[in-house]
């Protein structure tokens, strides 16, 4: 859901023109009680689009923010809507790419203010699972952590484990089944991400020469796709029967 906030008599007519080229848009005019109804719509993960001075919106969502990683996109227009700022989740939650969307449609001027704007981030998956985990522990585990980490399975680039790993069946199904690249690699490579890890297990490097399985080929794999620094976006997560985590590099585009 989009919600477009107008406060002024002007800013509801641009909220009203703006809605009717947006898909699943609704607007609120002067919503009360104001501050309860835009934070509850944040904490819900609806895409939010005010037409009002930014420090309303700064005060407004300051006690609810939490992540870059896990915060809606946030946009702010004035009211005669000749820009368009991505205030929050700029590269994480696409609020960049969105606000140059809008004010093409408006033949606005778009401010970019995040760091590195010539920058893209590209995200791997490491994962770790028992022998023989069934399929639906994996799917499920995948599926909460892309939800906490704010991003869609289109984001991200492949999926990595560590190679005693390259045989585990549904493992390989799940790859299959999201049309994603499974890359497994062997335990001294994975070992370069020591420093890097969140968490380490001992129980882990006993059984499989690594502290940490999901986030070592999180690490590891997408620092093979770009070259650059890898970090996690999402320390390791787990379920009964395997364990998960994301990574990303950025890549320079000229």
């Amino acid at each position: 859901m989009i919600r477009i906030i107008a406060l002024t008599e002007q800013g509801l007519e641009l909220a009203e023109r703006l809605a009717l080229s947006l898909s699943n848009a609704s607007v609120w005019f002067k919503p009360r009680p104001f501050a309860q109804k835009i934070q509850e719509a944040f904490l819900a993960k609806e895409r939010l689009i005010f037409i009002c001075a930014t420090g309303i919106v700064v005060r407004t969502l300051a006690p609810v923010l939490q992540s870059k990683f896990q915060d809606p996109p946030v946009l702010v227009m004035d009211e005669m809507g000749a820009f368009v700022i991505p205030l929050l989740s700029g590269h994480e939650g696409g609020a960049n790419d969105w606000a140059k969307e809008i004010s093409q449609l408006l033949s606005a001027t778009c401010v970019i203010t995040t760091a590195k704007p010539y920058v893209n981030p590209v995200y791997a998956v490491g994962m770790g699972c028992e022998r023989n985990c069934p399929l639906d522990y994996l799917e499920n585990l995948l599926s909460d952590c892309l939800l906490q980490a704010n991003l869609t399975l289109d984001q991200v680039d492949s999926i990595h484990s560590i190679s005693i790993k390259s045989d585990e069946v549904n493992l390989i199904r799940l790859c299959e089944k999201l049309k994603k690249p499974f890359v497994t690699w062997d335990a001294e490579a994975l070992s370069k991400m020591e420093p890097l890890l969140n968490s380490r297990s001992d129980y882990v490097y006993q059984v499989t020469g690594v502290y940490g399985v999901a986030e070592s080929a999180a690490l590891y794999g997408v620092q093979q796709i770009h070259g650059t620094t890898p970090e996690l976006v999402l320390q390791k997560q787990k379920n009964p029967k395997a364990t998960c985590a994301i990574a990303r590099s950025f890549s320079a585009t000229r």
